[in-house]
């Protein structure tokens, strides 16, 4: 009895033994397997010969980037070379910012690729819009947006903005006759409020003296909204992909909130529009796309470059296709979701960008006085022929280009198969990124290239460098439809503010502006002004 109570003993001794020895080996295997996972991808670059900096595990080089990404891309570019690559979180990206590289991939390959990175943190509307669109649907959509975007459809738009700007010239009215210096960004900020507002959803606001506007409280929500803040997004999908699964199923009730107004409004002004004569209707980008839901013109994917359309749209091709397309069975229009997507995303870009615009040009003009000489000569003689800018008159300004050049130079705002270009191979899913900034400040193409010289962006210095080395709105068919829209947005304001003004520096404005923002290019207190 003795004997088997031992017996039994032993067993019951080896059991808990066995049982430890198997939940150390779970657990081993459990560290292994994520050691494992939180390396795996940090081969493929090496594997393909694109050099890089060595990345942490889980994480790769998101440190790197804590303070921002433009700096970082230049460094990384002077160090690995003009074709380097990072891991961000456990995604490959591959930077280029090789010229003859970018023309390769952006125009002549651009077939393989047409998709940007796809962000499983973004919902309706935002979603439906062009920029986060792929493949047949994307292509679908900029085939119909396109002609919206051209020459003749600016020059119906062009009042829409004289009257934003009205309000903008009665609030710096304010500020100068204050004698005050003022943070000039915020008044900019709002004037792109308002611009996007009456353009792309055909409200009118005025954000600067009515801040309690539902539109304006819910655009700046929009805004404040942790999107635009978006390491926190970013990082969870790119360490770990499959929590956006259990993000995407919880409720937000501030987005939902946002969502539903914008909805709201948009469906309102369809409702009122429709029951309006065509002659009554207001020629905004909003009545451009409500007649894209029964018929318009559309292009091919080989037109959709901003910068050439005109001159493509007036070519006896662009006719022969236009009479082709009409003659072919109903194409797909459209939809309420399209046209809402397409006001979000505009509205978005819009606001950040123009403002951002202005107020570094404001700067550099303010702490450049004999440009702003230069510049002021040039709108006077302008205010001698014209009694208002329009889409047209302003293209007449050959040294305001240049500076707004110059300023989107110094301040600038994924692959579908594997692919070899100029020798260089690209795996099937890499992201490429082109750090435009590290292009921008290249000393190769730009000497000195901290100055503020907008002489840069002469006829003849143009010609003597390569295109693709300068790329603030992207280039080939997927560069940025709204360029037109921005650039005579921007012109009319400048325009009209050196009529009447003239920038300078007043103690607070910081002559070595910091940027700080990490995602893009932005000041927020340092462009400070007096008139």
């Amino acid at each position: 009895m003795d004997s088997t109570r031992e017996l039994l003993g032993l067993f019951s001794g080896l059991s808990e033994i066995s049982a430890g020895k198997f939940t150390i080996g779970l657990l081993v295997l459990f560290l292994c397997l994520l050691y494992w996972y939180s390396v795996a991808p940090y081969s493929k670059l090496e594997r393909i010969g694109i050099k890089h900096p060595k990345p942490l595990p889980f994480v790769g080089n998101m440190f790197l980037f804590q303070k921002g990404f433009f700096e970082v891309q230049q460094q990384m570019v002077k160090k690995y070379g003009r074709v380097c690559g990072y891991y961000f979180g456990r995604r490959v990206t591959i930077m280029v910012a090789d010229p003859d590289m970018l023309k390769q991939i952006l125009v002549k390959d651009f077939s393989n690729f047409v998709n940007r990175m796809k962000l499983n943190i973004v919902s309706k509307p935002m979603s439906d819009s062009i920029l986060f669109l792929q493949d047949a649907e994307w292509k679908h959509v900029r085939s119909l947006l396109t002609p919206t975007f051209s020459a003749a459809k600016m020059k119906e738009m062009c009042p829409l903005i004289n009257q934003v700007t009205d309000i903008l010239m009665e609030n710096l009215k304010k500020y100068a006759d204050s004698g005050k210096s003022f943070n000039i960004h915020k008044c900019y900020g709002n004037f792109s409020m308002d611009a996007i507002a009456s353009v792309a959803f055909g409200t009118q606001v005025d954000s600067q003296n009515n801040p309690e506007d539902p539109f304006v409280k819910h655009a700046k929500m929009f805004f404040d909204f942790s999107f635009f803040k978006p390491i926190i997004f970013l990082s969870s999908k790119f360490i770990f992909p499959f929590f956006m699964h259990i993000r995407n199923i919880l409720p937000y009730t501030r987005q939902n909130e946002m969502n539903n107004f914008f909805r709201r409004v948009i469906k309102d002004i369809i409702a009122q529009r429709d029951q309006q004569p065509p002659n009554e209707r207001r020629q905004d980008f909003l009545q451009l796309m409500l007649e894209a839901r029964k018929s318009t013109p559309c292009t091919n994917v080989e037109n959709f470059d901003m910068a050439q359309y005109d001159e493509w749209s007036e070519s006896p091709s662009a006719q022969a296709a236009a009479t082709s397309s009409s003659q072919r069975s109903p194409r797909k229009m459209l939809t309420e979701d399209n046209i809402l997507g397409q006001a979000f995303i505009f509205f978005v870009a819009g606001y950040e960008t123009t403002g951002n615009t202005l107020s570094f040009a404001s700067y550099l003009l303010a702490t450049h006085p004999e440009c702003q000489a230069t510049l002021l000569q040039e709108i006077d003689e302008f205010w001698e022929l014209h009694n208002t800018p329009d889409y047209m008159n302003v293209q007449q300004l050959p040294y305001l280009d240049m500076v707004l050049a110059e300023t989107l130079r110094m301040y600038p705002s994924g692959v579908r198969s594997d692919c070899v270009v100029n020798g260089q191979f690209f795996p099937e899913g890499t992201t490429l990124e082109v750090p435009v900034g590290a292009l921008h400040y290249d000393p190769e193409f730009w000497p000195e290239p901290e100055k503020f010289k907008p002489e840069r962006f002469t006829a003849e210095m143009k010609a003597k460098r390569h295109p693709f080395v300068y790329l603030p709105f992207g280039a080939g068919p997927r560069n940025c439809i709204g360029m037109r829209l921005a650039q005579m947005e921007t012109k009319i304001s400048l325009i009209r503010i050196l009529s009447q003004y003239r920038f300078e520096t007043c103690p607070e404005t910081q002559v070595c502006l910091k940027l700080t923002l990490p995602f893009n290019s932005e000041t927020r207190e340092g462009a400070r002004k007096c008139f």
